[in-house]
């Protein structure tokens, strides 16, 4: 079975010393509103991603740490390309929601993972497992997003 087109293309350019930072710019402009977080994709393969969000000062709050917002858009860029990573080939996906608890005050750089670690793809709601982590390893916001899956339009 071929590799999904955006894990072929990352495969590719993360051989380069700066593929990572290439890869993280063509992605975030795929949904450019991931523009907004400077991620940068640190690790996608199969079933895992990983986005790291800098604590910057336009990703704050009021109060000084990354605001949960920016948080949750490094756990949907996260979720959409280990999504793209490991869906089958005859599926296609879509979000359809997001439930997230907020643990912890997120006062450092911020990891954002989608881990498909013993999950099934299959048709309908499909929950994809995320979590966000400071430089700590302290879990600063946890949950889950909800995918659509349906098969693909039959090509003729």
């Amino acid at each position: 079975m071929a590799q999904p087109k955006l894990l072929d293309i990352y495969n590719k350019w993360h051989k380069f010393s700066f593929g990572n930072r290439l890869f993280s710019w063509f992605f975030a402009r795929w949904a450019p509103y991931f523009k907004t977080i400077k991620p940068y994709v640190v690790e996608l393969r199969p079933g895992y991603c990983e986005v790291l969000i800098k604590k910057r000062k336009i990703v704050e709050n009021h109060i000084g740490t990354v605001h949960v917002i920016a948080i949750c858009n490094g756990l949907e860029m996260a979720m959409g390309a280990v999504s793209e990573a490991s869906i089958p080939a005859h599926l296609r996906w879509i979000p359809k929601g997001m439930s997230l608890d907020y643990t912890a005050k997120a006062g450092s750089n911020i990891r954002c993972v989608a881990d498909l670690t013993g999950c099934e793809w299959q048709e309908g709601d499909f929950l994809v497992p995320v979590t966000a982590y400071d430089i700590n390893d302290v879990v600063v916001v946890t949950g889950t997003i909800k995918l659509w899956v349906s098969k693909k339009p039959v090509k003729k």
